[in-house]
């Protein structure tokens, strides 16, 4: 990854702050971006940006520094998204505004603004993050389940409508990775407690996620070594969804 251009998005911290750290160790000029100020504790090394990607004129200003600065992009990370712990019912219009816009409408429009600066720059490999969730439901997550099966849809389109541009797309499906959205999920139950003690059971390999799990993972679906692989969702949870319902231990 020597040299080569990279973007992250809703890179402050969690996901897409491990994902820039890690792109940064392995050669790449790294440009980071999201809707707060720059984070105290970022690389000086990583140029950040102040955008809402569920902002066009704000995306199009990115992609103008983009080119500007750097003259093409190679990788692009969609990370930044938002979560409501809320059925469909309980769901209001500004609800609807907020996780459609930047978990889905971000991840479009930073797609279609970055895309042909990759095909300027002889292809390149976007990675966009969703989740289990778009796969199977998440209790009163109605939008977020929504939105993150919307990604993966979108990153088979792309896949299969820019492959001749050399331009790969794949989608990252975490399970429960240790970060704030997490907490917050498990905090929807009678007893989170007991919750996250009956979630940690399900998981095969015996511990929750953590944030540098699925840098792991992007950096190789960013990578030369994942030239072969496009169009798909790449789980990563530990085992969780491989299990039946049935809680393991009791037989």
């Amino acid at each position: 990854m020597s040299q080569k251009i990279a973007l992250v998005t809703g890179g402050s911290r969690g996901i897409g702050a491990a994902i820039a750290a890690t792109l940064l160790v392995k050669g790449a000029r790294v440009i980071s971006c999201g809707r707060g100020t720059r984070p105290d504790d970022l690389s000086p090394d990583i140029d950040w940006q102040q955008i809402d990607v569920s902002n066009n004129d704000d995306v199009l200003a990115l992609k103008q520094h983009v080119e500007s600065q750097y003259g093409g992009l190679d990788m692009l990370v969609n990370n930044a998204g938002v979560q409501v712990e809320k059925t469909v019912t309980e769901s209001s219009d500004d609800d609807w505004d907020q996780v459609m816009g930047i978990n889905a409408r971000g991840v479009f429009l930073m797609c279609r603004a970055m895309i042909p600066l990759m095909a300027a720059s002889d292809g390149g490999s976007i990675v966009n993050i969703g989740s289990i969730s778009g796969h199977h439901a998440d209790p009163s997550m109605a939008l977020y389940n929504a939105s993150k099966a919307f990604v993966h849809g979108l990153t088979r389109s792309i896949a299969v409508d820019h492959g001749h541009e050399n331009i790969r797309c794949n989608a990252i499906c975490p399970g429960w990775i240790m970060t704030g959205m997490a907490d917050a999920a498990f905090d929807l139950a009678k007893d989170p407690d007991l919750a996250k003690k009956d979630a940690l059971a399900r998981h095969a390999a015996g511990r929750f996620g953590e944030p540098q799990d699925i840098a792991n993972a992007a950096a190789y679906l960013l990578s030369d070594d994942a030239a072969f692989v496009t169009g798909q969702t790449l789980t990563v949870d530990g085992g969780l969804v491989a299990a039946s319902p049935l809680q393991p231990g009791l037989f």
